[in-house]
């Protein structure tokens, strides 16, 4: 089909691996443009003194999708990686000193909340059901689908969804819908975390994004063992196996533009990559805002970036038995916490604080007797205004969190390594340091993500957590089939 066409893909990450192998499938000749020294993007991993750490994701939701990636290019996903399903999927450490573990198992779910907050069981009943509505709603036409692509929106299931249009909650919050099924407030900041998968504010966010739950709760959560690094890994191999070619250290500085269609690469040694089309898994807004010159270059100020976050990558001289693979420390404002990272701008005072302990799984990922911490806080995105990233500061408040929530450290940090909101910025072009590209804090950021087809210039393709669908790696890997599939055709 691509025969004698080239295609050339920025970034490394997920969506270009995925956008990579469905294009070279397609017969085109792929070069994959990369600034760093590996693949993986975010989605990296850091090993220091037998400590080994994911630097990204730490849970992979809806696993088909990767399966069938690797099932469209002759390859089973199953002999390559171990997919372990998590269980439970998070504990829960609340201010008032209670703690909850929450499973996707509906029936394990079911028990644990008939102890922690008896008169909410039914209304969980009735909240999964709900998120699962949303799903199935608007999952053909919003999620595995381009709104780009017409003939999408003239299915008759499309026409069904757009008929259903107030099931899918666009009216109202996710905290507004979360409320309306729970009354414990415990469940109630616990449900609405989901809108921080994508770097929202659940008080803003609307509730559609409650389609989140359902896809970790309804379609389980999982662990690659060994890391989920691992998934970047193979998927660069079987690109390799089907001939596409990377170039690593080799930043992009510019999109060659000649008469309204692309041609080109320019390379930060001012080199040319010739190519018919290309794929930019770039972060979104840095490309159309960066890369493309003159009166193609769009004005930043039209997006707002999604929060950004701070991580601490920790070897811990202690096994602490009390916690799971994945845990949440919650703050006591919650509100308060939002209005600081996205109104304010500032740091928050009250951390909610993720840790992921891979050794929990994985025991070889730390020494005996010690535990891999990945600690997340999140954080606002960077401003002209922002002088620092206010490192020790956080580091301060996070112990404080832990120590208050019966988690000591003291004495117990053998090492540190940071990865924060200005190195978000400079190490992957995130607009503003975001992790996430934009936020979805409206109906129109939530639903229309910059397209995976940009209409000027002609033969640019956009892919990865700031385009359509949006962030999360199950997306991520659908964005790069859906930049892929636009752009064969578009070389047609």
């Amino acid at each position: 089909m691509g025969a004698g066409r080239s295609v050339c893909v920025i970034g490394a990450g997920l969506g270009g691996l995925s956008a990579a192998i469905h294009l070279s499938l397609r017969g085109f000749d792929v070069s994959v443009y990369e600034q760093n020294e590996t693949v993986g993007g975010k989605a990296g991993e850091v090993v220091i003194d037998g400590f080994r750490f994911d630097t990204g994701p730490s849970l992979l939701t809806m696993p088909f999708v990767a399966e069938e990636l690797f099932r469209s290019a002759g390859a089973d996903l199953s002999k390559v990686l171990t997919l372990q399903r998590i269980d439970p999927l998070c504990r829960y450490f609340f201010p008032d000193g209670s703690v909850f573990d929450a499973h996707a198992d509906e029936r394990s779910m079911i028990y644990a909340i008939s102890h922690f907050a008896p008169g909410d069981v039914d209304g969980y009943r009735r909240f999964l059901r709900y998120s699962k509505a949303i799903y199935d709603l608007t999952s053909e036409i919003f999620i595995f689908n381009s709104l780009l692509d017409v003939r999408s929106l003239l299915r008759w299931s499309s026409f069904k969804t757009l008929a259903q249009i107030p099931r899918i909650d666009a009216f109202r919050t996710v905290h507004e819908s979360v409320s309306s099924f729970f009354g414990d407030p415990r469940l109630v900041q616990l449900f609405d975390r989901y809108a921080t998968y994508n770097g929202s504010n659940p008080y803003q966010a609307p509730a559609t994004l409650n389609v989140i739950p359902y896809v970790e709760y309804g379609l389980g959560g999982y662990y690659i063992r060994g890391g989920m690094h691992r998934l970047c890994e193979a998927l660069k191999d079987l690109a390799v196996s089907l001939g596409v070619s990377f170039h690593f250290r080799s930043a992009v500085k510019e999109i060659a533009v000649d008469r309204g269609r692309v041609k080109g690469l320019v390379l930060s040694d001012n080199s040319q990559a010739l190519c018919d089309a290309v794929v930019s898994n770039a972060d979104a807004v840095y490309t159309l805002s960066h890369l493309l010159k003159g009166g193609l270059k769009r004005k930043p100020e039209s997006y707002e970036p999604s929060s950004s976050g701070l991580v601490f990558l920790w070897g811990v001289d202690a096994v602490h038995h009390h916690l799971q693979h994945h845990n949440i420390f919650f703050s006591s404002e919650y509100r308060k916490e939002f209005d600081e990272l996205f109104v304010l701008k500032s740091a928050p005072s009250d951390p909610t604080v993720y840790v992921s302990i891979t050794s929990k799984t994985d025991p070889d990922h730390a020494p005996e007797g010690k535990e891999n911490w990945f600690v997340l806080v999140n954080m606002p995105s960077l401003s002209e205004a922002s002088a620092s990233d206010d490192v020790d500061l956080m580091r301060e408040r996070v112990l404080r969190k832990l120590r208050d929530s019966g988690v000591s450290l003291e004495g117990k940090i053998l090492f540190e390594r940071t990865i924060s909101p200005r190195v978000f910025e400079k190490r992957f072009n995130a607009f503003r340091g975001s992790i996430y590209g934009i936020s979805s804090n409206s109906r129109g950021a939530a639903f229309l993500r910059p397209p995976n087809q940009v209409r000027n210039p002609k033969g640019l393709f956009l892919c990865g957590g700031a385009a359509h669908p949006g962030g999360g790696m199950p997306l991520v890997l659908i964005s790069g089939r859906l930049a892929a599939e636009a752009c064969s055709s578009y070389l047609q």
